[in-house]
């Protein structure tokens, strides 16, 4: 818009603070009125009033008052908390360095061709991903154990795994009695009975427990749920707690032919599970959920196919990621943001953005005028983006505006544990609590993009942050940040 920086910062100090002098402005009025024009009435006239009333008088007062108070509490938004989470952390027996997946793509020439290996390896050079990200054991015998025995085993592994670390942050939480609601998702493996009905008879969760399985919705998931239980917990009775698993199990979805866009999944989605409860309760909560919207642009033809299982033309089932993947994540982000943005950008950033809008418009056909981005920094101090691949963080930090500092954290954990679908921005949540970033009052907004195309935007406020990072990142985050490869764009 060619605004100079100092302009924006004045403009920022006079929005920002303008209530603030408004409502200091009207104390000093109302104290020199009051000086001027003192009260007649005292407080002993009006109870000597109020005492001469009939009984009847007041009991109806009473009763009417009682009435809208009730009335009040039932149409006031319960807030909703985030008590606590967990991840899966996988064991180095699981490890794939890059090595590991050339040498048995060599061994298996009857599934793979050399075309598509040398495809797949310089995909994974270029994908952000590190040495240590991990794989299911199905994905280490040669051919890949694709049958529904390793799924189940794969899900028992990261879901417990995920609900365990949980449960043993939050000692007070006892599941067989204290989890009112239960929702898992994942998107591609649906068994039968679901995992929902699997982590019921776990955990011995009780007979009444409300339970939601989610599947289909791809790596927006993990938000997706969220916002469910913010819903439930809204109408729900005070202490409500509810129990959210999201995992995405590879073990049965391993792609064995050529096509190159559905070679993809296999080289970037890792194993991973995360579990949070959340309550409309305070009491232990660590985050306060401030803000959930989720656009969904499914309506067009390209974006409901952009992530789209099928067969290929020998009968290979897989996932294909279309090569437009970033560009429609952008797409859907900008739609997400401009129903988000008004909920969280403070005054002086949407004013901005609507002066740019009126110059255009003023404009029109005379000069081209580019739109005011608002800066969202002014919002948050912490951004989780999906860590769906390097193509897709580049796309929101160059469509946002941010740093290589802001983008850290989905960075590295795109380099340490790969695509974990729906769990991920709880593993970059963990990353900054991890490195000790993560204050009281601080906010955070969690970008996640799924199938559909959908993106869905949440935000939370610290209430409480972790006492240890004894997480996901225990045994590794002394190493990180890292530095990233430099790659060529233009390949």
């Amino acid at each position: 818009m060619g605004l100079s920086p100092h302009v924006v910062m004045v403009s920022r100090l006079v929005v920002d603070n303008f209530f603030r002098v408004v409502v200091a402005a009207a104390v000093v009025a109302a104290a020199v009125v009051g000086r001027a024009c003192p009260i007649i009435i005292c407080p002993e006239e009006i109870l000597e009033k109020m005492l001469a009333l009939p009984p009847a008088h007041v009991l109806t007062a009473v009763i009417l008052a009682a009435a809208l108070e009730k009335m009040r509490r039932m149409r006031r938004t319960r807030d909703v908390y985030l008590v606590e989470y967990g991840c899966f952390r996988p064991k180095p027996c699981y490890r794939t360095p890059f090595a590991t997946c050339l040498e048995h793509a060599h061994l298996m020439p009857y599934l793979v061709d050399e075309e598509s290996v040398a495809f797949a390896m310089r995909l994974l050079e270029r994908s952000g991903l590190g040495e240590e990200t991990c794989v299911p054991d199905a994905y280490h015998y040669m051919p890949p154990d694709r049958s529904l025995r390793a799924s189940r085993d794969e899900a028992e592994l990261v879901i417990f795994a995920a609900v365990d670390d949980l449960f043993a942050k939050t000692p007070a939480i006892n599941p067989a009695v204290d989890v009112d609601v239960l929702v898992v998702n994942c998107s591609i493996f649906t068994p039968v009975p679901v995992f929902a009905d699997m982590v019921v008879n776990k955990y011995r969760l009780r007979a009444d427990v409300k339970v939601v399985n989610l599947s289909g919705m791809g790596c927006s998931a993990g938000l997706v749920s969220v916002g469910l239980a913010s819903k439930i917990l809204q109408a729900a009775p005070e202490g409500t707690r509810v129990l959210i698993v999201s995992t995405e199990i590879l073990s049965s979805q391993y792609y064995v032919g050529t096509e190159r866009a559905m070679l993809l999944p296999n080289c970037l989605f890792r194993m991973g599970a995360a579990a949070m409860i959340l309550s409309n309760s305070p009491t232990q909560a660590r985050f306060r959920l401030r803000r959930v919207v989720r656009t969904v642009t499914a309506a067009r033809d390209a974006d409901y196919r952009c992530v789209f299982q099928e067969e290929d033309d020998k009968g290979n089932t897989g996932i294909r990621l279309s090569k437009d993947l970033a560009t429609t994540a952008g797409y859907a982000l900008k739609n997400n943001i401009a129903a988000f943005g008004p909920l969280v950008l403070p005054a002086t950033e949407q004013l901005l953005v609507a002066l740019s809008l009126l110059k255009r418009r003023l404009l029109r056909g005379r000069a081209k005028v580019r739109l005011y981005r608002p800066d969202f920094r002014t919002a948050f101090e912490h951004i989780c983006i999906h860590a769906g691949g390097r193509g897709v963080i580049d796309e929101v930090q160059d469509g946002l505006g941010l740093s290589d500092d802001d983008v850290e954290a989905s960075r590295m954990t795109l380099h340490r544990f790969g695509n974990t679908s729906s769990s991920s921005v709880l593993y970059e949540l963990a990353y900054l609590e991890a490195k000790g970033r993560m204050k009281k009052d601080d906010r955070v907004w969690m970008i996640s993009f799924g199938a559909g195309f959908d993106c869905n935007s949440v935000a939370w406020e610290c209430i409480k942050p972790a006492g240890d990072a004894d997480g996901p990142w225990a045994d590794c985050i002394a190493r990180y940040p890292v530095q990233l490869p430099e790659i060529d764009k233009d390949m």
